[in-house]
């Protein structure tokens, strides 16, 4: 028996390949793509406009869904997360974030993450495996279409779309699952599917330099990199990737990248952590970094609040430090912004989208044991100390 495909797994271009091989026109590409992405059809019979000849040899061949959900919460802020299953004991988060003339959708890549940055609940858990296509793309599909129900919106092009922003800022490193990422988004701007603007649509990443070159040549969007530090000893403290890729390749390939981009700069995200990297000299290293370096880069930045968990040993800047912090780059003319943080009730703020990935790292298990030892030996123990 023959495997049925999933047809969410299938960007534009595949789709009418697809169609080519059960010998029907492109144009049945474009009616099947309408019906599963602007209405949310899963059955093959709602879809009246296809041939019956068509629909059959469909029923046999493909079916259409996206991953199971294990948990669906709204928080009192209005912002919902969906914990939806991707097989093999794990779970991945999806958040929808409500906003007065928006409504933006934050989609995970893997299930984990490999980068491991210290402030990030995610990557303590380890890396366990990259989403398919269905399981990225099924995101949207399935929050777009679970919003319309519970406002009683029809589905279709006449209903008001409820996700009109997307940022590939869940869990993972998009550009470390680079195809499955970018038919995704070829999907997110497709007239046929979401029609989003490459203006709307933003992916995420800790600087994963030669997956951004090509990321501008394959499929621009705009583009955010999780930067956290000022200079390179800070950042491959908190950013390990950073040793691979140094701020000055870093930020060349973010100038490289404003020459595809549909906005004229690049969004630096900062978590603000207390006493490591939120100082006046931190602010004007940044300042130096993004203005007057070897390759300046035309840039805004956007100040996150930390939100700390137990594994990291870090706490959150106070709101007086945050503030004095972003007025440094304010006077030097960045565009800076303060993230509000939304979802906390429901551990859907940045940084928390720790699902129930399978702890891989056993992290909780040393961190444990690592108190254990410091209680024994005392505060100093496992960590580097300055002898004089």
């Amino acid at each position: 028996m023959t495997d049925l495909t999933n047809l969410l797994d299938l960007d534009p271009a595949q789709l009418v390949a697809y169609c080519g091989e059960l010998g029907e026109k492109p144009f049945r590409a474009k009616q099947l793509q309408r019906w599963i992405h602007q209405f949310g059809a899963s059955d093959f019979d709602a879809m009246s406009d296809l041939a019956k000849s068509l629909r059959e040899k469909l029923k046999t061949r493909a079916f259409i869904a996206s991953p199971a959900i294990i948990s669906d919460h709204t928080s009192t802020d209005g912002t919902r997360k969906w914990l939806i299953d991707v097989g093999q004991g794990n779970a991945v988060e999806t958040v929808f974030i409500p906003e007065e003339n928006r409504g933006t959708l934050c989609i995970s890549t893997q299930a984990g993450c490999a980068v491991n940055c210290r402030f990030c609940s995610t990557g303590k858990q380890g890396f366990n495996r990259n989403l398919s296509v269905a399981e990225i793309i099924g995101q949207l599909w399935m929050a777009e279409f679970a919003l319309r129900q519970t406002k009683g919106i029809e589905p279709g092009p006449k209903g008001e779309r409820q996700i009109t922003n997307v940022v590939m800022m869940g869990m993972g490193e998009p550009l470390l699952n680079y195809e499955p990422t970018v038919t995704a988004l070829k999907l997110m701007l497709d007239d046929n599917a979401y029609g989003l603007s490459r203006r709307r649509v933003t992916l995420s990443t800790s600087g994963v330099v030669p997956m951004i070159d090509k990321l501008g040549h394959d499929c621009p969007v705009a583009l955010a990199v999780s930067l956290h530090a000022s200079n390179d000893a800070l950042r491959d403290g908190l950013v390990p990737l950073n040793k691979k890729y140094p701020l000055v390749e870093l930020m060349a390939a973010c100038k490289r990248y404003l020459e595809f981009a549909p906005r004229d700069f690049v969004t630096f995200e900062y978590c603000m952590l207390d006493g490591v990297n939120d100082t006046d000299q931190c602010a004007r290293e940044l300042i130096a970094l993004v203005k007057h370096s070897a390759h300046p880069v035309n840039c805004k930045f956007n100040l996150i609040p930390f939100n700390p968990f137990p594994e990291s040993g870090l706490t959150r800047s106070n709101n007086i430090r945050i503030k004095a912090f972003a007025q440094i780059l304010v006077d030097a003319g960045i565009v800076t912004t303060i993230r509000k943080t939304r979802g906390d009730d429901i551990d859907a703020a940045c940084g928390q989208l720790a699902g129930e990935v399978q702890d891989r790292t056993k992290v909780q298990e040393r961190m444990k044991k690592m108190a254990e030892y410091q209680e024994k030996y005392g505060k100093d123990f496992g960590r580097i100390v300055e002898i004089s």
